[in-house]
């Protein structure tokens, strides 16, 4: 369960994202851009509803005695609250990166997050789309932070509030921060190049917090003014007005894909490999596409 202190973090940043979306849902429909629906808006609050109770359920049952056990044979101890805190922010922002890096690289976590990216809108609400199994899983990422000396409870508010940052760069109406920024900070102009179904933003700008993560393994891509934005997946959910559907489908894809009359081995490669990725193929990853995209302009 959360803390006292998270819960009242929690508590104190509802109205304080029901005034940014309201202003958000006002300013959009006055400039006649309509960027919010009332389907995907309700889609988006279930999602996150769901995958905060098995958050929730996942603490009590498993998630904090992880932590808690790993805490024991911690290595370090922090004597300045100041680079405490500060160090704690860095190690859960890169543990972030690496776990969205790995949702995004393996076929088998995809499924899981793929519910995230599976609205063709871009919101302040699309932050709150949730990829619903991720609970199941985090904790490992985290795991390394507690042996480092840092409590359950500290590194899960951490987690929290990063993640309400991560929420607040969901939106289409800042286009560009100070330079300085935007070489530190993931700005919503990065963001919506990581929620772009176009060939050469697939895969990119995966940091929470911090896009130095993306710029120093090789994850970055900016926005550029001749490559508008196309929100969503390279092939929508069939039937997008179902939940289930869109949490469930690339499960059912995976599963058809298994079926398949191939080796043992592709078979794992299918389960484990990035996304697209075929032994015959018939479909293509990230970086296949942007290869033939490459010779296609070279030709």
């Amino acid at each position: 369960m959360p803390s006292a202190r998270e819960s009242w973090f929690l508590l104190l940043s509802i109205p304080f994202y029901m005034i940014l979306i309201g202003t958000e849902i006002l300013v959009s429909n006055w400039k006649h851009k309509k960027i919010y629906t009332v389907r995907d808006t309700i889609q988006n609050v279930y999602f996150t509803v769901l995958n905060a109770g098995l958050d929730g359920l996942m603490r009590w049952l498993f998630y904090i005695s992880v932590l808690a056990w790993s805490y024991q044979y911690h290595v370090t101890y922090f004597s300045n609250v100041y680079l405490y805190w500060f160090v704690l922010f860095i190690l859960v922002d890169l543990a972030f990166y690496f776990e969205h890096r790995v949702d995004h690289y393996c076929r088998l976590f995809w499924a899981v997050h793929v519910t995230h990216h599976s609205s063709e809108e871009f919101n302040l609400t699309t932050g709150f789309r949730s990829s619903v199994f991720q609970p199941v899983y985090r904790f490992v990422y985290l795991t390394p932070i507690a042996l480092l000396g840092y409590t359950p409870l500290d590194i899960v508010f951490m987690y929290s509030a990063t993640q309400t940052y991560g929420i607040l760069v969901h939106t289409q109406y800042i286009n560009k921060m100070p330079r300085w920024f935007e070489a530190v900070f993931v700005s919503p102009s990065h963001h919506r190049v990581h929620h772009g179904s176009n060939v050469i933003y697939l895969d990119k700008n995966m940091g929470m917090c911090l896009i130095i993560w993306d710029k120093l393994f090789g994850s970055f891509q900016k926005e550029l003014a001749a490559e508008p934005v196309t929100y969503g997946l390279t092939k929508p959910v069939e039937n997008a007005a179902n939940p289930a559907k869109i949490i469930f489908h690339e499960w059912q894809n995976l599963f058809r894909d298994l079926r398949l009359k191939t080796s043992f081995a592709n078979k794992l490669k299918y389960i484990f490999m990035p996304p697209g990725w075929s032994h015959d193929g018939h479909t293509k990853t990230a970086r296949q596409m942007r290869l033939e995209q490459k010779r296609k302009l070279i030709e």
